[in-house]
This record gives structure tokens, sequence and C-alpha cells, in this order.
């Protein structure tokens, strides 16, 4: 099994994938439990002060003027987690759940948090062994950390709440650690705070979003070029000479994948036959401008993961030169923007797509095609309710495209009293790429049907990949009406587990 292993910084994004979703096993490296332990020294030297310090011998938040005795710092620590573990609502899918403590452990094993070594091995333990805390959906304001997700977490670390084991099953948390082999933690200063105080759930969703989307704009970008030469459009608006003097990467990236998706067709240049168009409409003709403009949105975005995965998120921080000092970067905005914006450009790309499923489906614009792709149009339906189904995802994508990042509730107080709200942003987020893999998926199914229908011309080699991969995973051709929703749930795990983009580099090559 692969292993990450966990130093003071150099955490990547494909060792967030691996965790969460692969199961990869974690070590800790020497450099890190040093680092744990040069840092744990100088927290217990405050700690030994008379002098109160912030996290270390105060409360919280709007508490934090109260001075803390000796005797009574350890029921402080755990009475953090206990009260911040807090949240309502549906449970969080395992995959985040692993994620957020993966990256609080990479901020904890930076040497900057003040958290000893041992806490952080029993995380890396928990993890190693397949312990889920249950997290819950509603809690979070994405400022101070992803306060009640971490504090679930952390209240697994203690023994306590309930978590999901390997075999699935939620049960006491305490109860799985003792079948592990896991101490379960005792808190000292500063720790509960520094297991509760990041970015961690909202970053770790971001990755994964980054992970879906690179694949999900190939796929729309193959499923837009099967789109246009299901409707005989012309692929001279793909041109590299005319994408370059409009220079945004996405665009040229997204015109070259579809150029090269239609190599060889005798699909297209059919435009001026029949009824001449002299332009195709301009979800044909503007597909890479609308899925380059996201493209770019992605790379902003990849940008701002990358920054954070380098980053120490906790509050107060052990600075290298022994001080402990309080600071704001804990606060989710730099995540929580690109997580609304990525969900925008998601909106726009299904809004987009459906409409080219739309248009392959009208008989007064789909050059030739049968009504909705009906076998016997009248007493078929064909693919009619399919792009009900497509339209009213692209409507919810359109409602969660409303930035969370714009609002702000006060709380604690009026201490904290502007928040992100990073982590509905990554919720809704999560939420928004899923239906943009259905509305993909959609849009695969109608334009391979339409592709089939053109009888007398032959589709490009590397769309001919795509049918007949399509046919091989189970989604059925053209023909008389038939139970549909599995068909397209067939559809949705080919696009989802990336098939669309391997069958067409069988081919062409990889696409960028």
């Amino acid at each position: 099994m692969h292993t990450v292993v966990v130093g003071t910084s150099g955490v990547t994004a494909s060792d967030v994938l691996a965790v969460a979703r692969h199961g990869a096993r974690i070590e800790l490296s020497d450099e890190a439990v040093a680092a744990l332990a040069a840092a744990r020294e100088i927290v217990d030297a405050l700690a030994a002060k008379p002098e109160p310090v912030y996290g270390v011998s105060t409360g919280f938040g709007a508490l934090a003027t109260r001075h803390i005795s000796p005797e009574l710092r350890a029921q402080l620590q755990r009475n953090i987690v206990r009260s911040h573990a807090a949240g309502m609502g549906p449970r969080v899918e395992r995959e985040v759940v692993r994620a957020l403590m993966f990256l609080r452990l990479k901020t904890v094993c930076s040497g900057h948090t003040g958290v000893r070594p041992e806490v952080a091995q029993t995380m890396a333990d928990v993890l190693n062994a397949g312990i889920t805390p249950v997290v819950h959906e509603y809690g979070s304001l994405g400022c101070s950390g992803d306060l009640a997700p971490l504090s679930h977490c952390a209240l697994t670390l203690m023994g306590e709440g309930d978590a999901e084991g390997p075999d699935g099953v939620v049960r006491p948390a305490g109860q799985l650690l003792a079948e592990a082999g896991i101490a379960p933690v005792e808190l000292r200063e500063k720790e509960g705070l520094a297991l509760l105080n990041g970015t961690d759930g909202m970053l770790g969703m971001l990755v994964m979003a980054l992970a879906d989307l690179e694949t999900l704009y190939k796929s729309a970008d193959v499923t837009a070029a099967l789109s246009l030469e299901a409707l005989l459009g012309t692929d001279k608006v793909l041109a590299p000479e005319l994408h370059a003097i409009r220079p945004h990467p996405g665009q040229g990236a997204s015109a070259a994948n579809m150029l090269a998706v239609l190599k060889g067709s005798e699909l297209t240049g059919h435009h001026q036959d029949g009824a001449p168009r002299v332009q195709d409409a301009y979800s044909v003709r503007c597909a890479p401008q609308v899925a380059g403009a996201g493209r770019d949105t992605l790379a902003h975005a990849r940008t701002v993961a990358e920054r954070e995965l380098a980053s120490a998120v906790d509050n107060p921080v052990v600075l290298p030169d022994g001080r402990v000092e309080s600071n704001g970067n804990f606060h989710g905005a730099p995540v929580a923007y690109v997580l609304d914006f990525l969900a925008i450009a998601a909106a726009d790309l299904g809004s987009i797509a459906e409409r080219r499923t739309d248009r392959l489906l009208d008989k007064n614009r789909s050059h030739g095609l049968p009504p909705f792709l009906a076998d016997d149009a009248g007493v078929d339906s064909g693919l009619m309710i399919a792009q009900y189904t497509q339209a009213a995802l692209v409507s919810e994508m359109k409602r969660l495209a409303v930035p969370a990042s714009a609002d702000s509730i006060p709380s604690s107080a009026m201490q904290e009293d502007h928040v992100s709200m990073g982590w509905s942003a990554a919720r809704k987020l999560r939420t928004t790429v899923d239906n943009l893999t259905r509305i993909v998926a959609i849009e695969l199914y109608a334009a391979t049907r339409a592709i089939e229908l053109r009888e007398g011309l032959t589709p490009a080699p590397a769309s001919q990949a795509v049918i007949e991969a399509v046919r091989a995973a189970g989604v059925q051709g053209p023909g008389s009406d038939r139970f549909l929703a599995p068909d397209l749930e067939t559809a949705d795990a080919f696009v989802r587990g990336g098939h669309v983009v391997t069958a067409v580099e069988s081919v062409t090559g990889p696409l960028a």
C-alpha cells in the first residue's frame, strides 16, 4: 500500500488524494517528530510562567481574558473540544473527513502548533486504522478554522463521540480505538485549540474538487466535440491561429482538445449543405471560450490550494525564534473565494452543455436528426425527459453559484465579527461537481446516439472510440423507448470514472 510521509512541509495535492480516497498509510518523518518536540518545549516553558499566554493559559475567543490556573488547563482543553463538537445535519463523506484530519496533521507536524509528538502519532494511527469520525454538515463558518468539523475529529482522538470503523459501521469512538490498540489522548496546554483551528475541511474539499474538475473539463471538451460532429458543424472555429490572437491558455487548450477529437471526421464541414449556415450557434462555436475560461479558473484555484498546502494555519503559532503569537491566518477567505469561483465556472459549463443537448433534440435546429432522437417520434419520446433532468441539474447549479463567501454572520460575542463561510462554499461545490458530472453524461448520451443516427457518414476515430467504449460499458444506442434511468446512471459512472478521456486518449494521445 502506498505510504505518505509527513514532514514539516511539502504535502501535495496527490498526498491528500492518496490518503482521503485511496487509504494510503501515513508515517511521520524524523524531521517532523523533532520539530514537534522542539515546539512543545517552547509551549511548556510558557505554560510554566505566571504571565497569561493566549491558547496556552487563557480561555478562547471572547473568553480569552480569563487566566486559567495550571490545575484547570487539561479540563480546559477537553472542554473546548467537547463544546465545539456542536455540528448538526447529515454526515459528511468519509473522504472529506479523512482529508480534514490529514491536513490538520500536516499543520501539526509543521512545528508551529506546539502539539506533542504523541498526539500527532495518534492522529496518524487513527487514519491508518480506517477509523473515521462522524462529522456533520453544519457547524463551520470558515473562520477560526473549520471549528465544529475539526472538533468532532478531535473528540475521536480523545476516545469520545461516534466514529465509523473500517467495516463502515458507526460505533462509539472509544470502542474503535480499543479494538485498534490506540490509546486515547489526554490533551495538554494548547493542544485542544491546535486541533481545531484550521482551514483543513475547505482545503480538502478544494483539492478533491480540483482533481474531479480537471477530468470533467476534458470530458466536456470531448462531449462538445461530439455534439459539434452530430450537428454537422464546422471545426474551422477551432483553428489554432484563431485562438492564438486571444491567448487565454484554457481556451487554446479546449480548442486543441476538440480539434484532436474531430480529426478525420466525415461529419464536420457540412454546415453549408441544405439550408446553409454561416455560423454555428454560440453553444457550439463558443465551447472553447466558455470551457477555457473555466480551465483558467481551475489554474488560479490550484495556485491558491498549493499555497494553502504549504501553510501552517493555527492561532496562536510557535515561531522559530520562540515567540508564540496570535494571528489571523485561520481566516478562510482565500480558499472560500476560489471555491465560489469554481462553482460559478462549473455552472456555466453545465449550462452550455445543456444548450447543446437541447439543440440535438430539436428537429428545427438539429439539421436532419429525428425529434428528440426518438426511434418513432410520437410513439416514442426519445430523450425528451433526459433533457428535463439536465435542465433541472443546471437550474440547481445556478442557485449554487451564488457565492457563500459574500456572506458573513458575526459570532463569539462579536469577537469573530467577519467570517468566510468557506466550508459552506466547499459543500455546495461538491454538489455542483456531482451535477456537472451528470450533465456531461447526458450530453454524452445524446451526442453518441445522434452520431449513430447520421447514417452514411463516418465519425472521427476518437469519436468512434468513445461510442464503442460507452456501448461496451452498457449504455445502449438508438432504438425504441426503454427505461432510461439505468442508461443515464451508467453514462454517469462512465464519465465519473474518467473513461471518456481514456477512450479518446487511446486514439489522440494525452489531451491538454
